[in-house]
């Protein structure tokens, strides 16, 4: 089973990213759950989103999990405990203008990890005209991970976002497209 924590912060799309991701993987015939934790909370506080992606129907239904993949879609919050009950083979996909090298040095924790980084809040504004990082971080997911081509992911995003206006459309799969191309 293929299980995904995401920190974000309430507002940025994690959520909506986690339940399209799924819609994604549904459509390719997997068991698939989609969770988010937050209480009370207004736009901007931290908040988890959580997947879960299997070839076997899903009887686990409890929040805890030792994730294979972190998506940490708002670059404050990698200076928090996003390290917690991951494994040894856990991969990090990191939001932030710096680079690796610069961000391992700042955030001591993520020494000896698999991080990855992307500045998807960058992609976002210039791609979709709004901070929104999901769409850019399920593209750099996808590369990371090698789950789906990057053409089969766009093509099921596609049908996914066919509610909005084409602009919106296009946007996203142009932010998908990038964060695909531009994470490492």
């Amino acid at each position: 089973m293929l299980e995904i924590r995401w920190h974000s912060r309430a507002g940025q799309g994690a959520v909506t990213g986690a339940k399209a991701l799924c819609e994604v993987m549904a459509q390719d015939g997997k068991f698939v759950q989609a969770f988010s934790v937050y209480g009370a909370e207004k736009r901007g506080a931290p908040m988890h989103a959580f997947n879960r992606i299997s070839d076997e129907q899903i009887i686990d239904h409890s929040k805890s999990m030792y994730p294979d993949y972190v998506l940490v879609i708002d670059p404050s919050l990698v200076y928090t405990n996003v390290t917690y009950d991951t494994k040894p083979t856990t991969q990090f996909i990191i939001t932030t203008h710096l680079s690796k090298e610069a961000l391992l040095r700042e955030v001591p924790a993520l020494a000896g990890k698999n991080v990855n980084v992307v500045d998807c809040i960058k992609i976002s504004q210039e791609s979709i005209g709004r901070a929104i990082p999901n769409t850019p971080m399920l593209g750099a997911f996808i590369k990371v991970s090698k789950a789906f081509s990057i053409e089969s992911f766009s093509n099921a995003m596609s049908a996914i976002l066919k509610k909005f206006p084409q602009k919106i459309i296009d946007g996203n799969l142009q932010a998908i497209r990038r964060a695909y191309d531009e994470v490492n």
